[in-house]
């Protein structure tokens, strides 16, 4: 019960009602990407929609992370620092460092 807390009591009450699926359950979940070297590291992440990506710099120097499609970016990471988007739709998106655009990646949002 303690991962509910945060909800307010009409979410709560539906989030302890409702039965949570396989899809759900790895919705609920959220997935990170580490930026380090010069790499995103896993390079490919595939994910169920609904699902928090956070990309998280533990490299040296400061990074960005863009949508191919330009539809999000981050600001400017520096070291330690992280930036979270929610993949909502079922699609491949691929994404690059504006500052390092050789350094590419993509989340596979895998649908029902």
């Amino acid at each position: 019960m303690a991962r509910y807390r945060h909800l307010p009591g009409a979410a709560l009450a539906a989030a302890l009602a409702t039965p949570l699926t396989a899809a759900a359950a790895l919705a609920a979940e959220p997935a990170e990407v580490r930026i380090d070297n010069f790499t995103f590291n896993p390079p490919s992440l595939t994910v169920a929609p609904g699902t928090v990506v956070t990309f998280s710099n533990a490299d040296d120097i400061p990074h960005t992370v863009a949508a191919s499609d330009r539809s999000w970016k981050s600001p400017v990471l520096d070291t330690g620092q992280s930036f979270s988007f929610t993949f909502a739709k079922p699609g491949s998106y691929a994404y690059f460092c504006s500052l390092h655009p050789r350094m590419v990646g993509v989340v596979v949002v895998a649908g029902p």
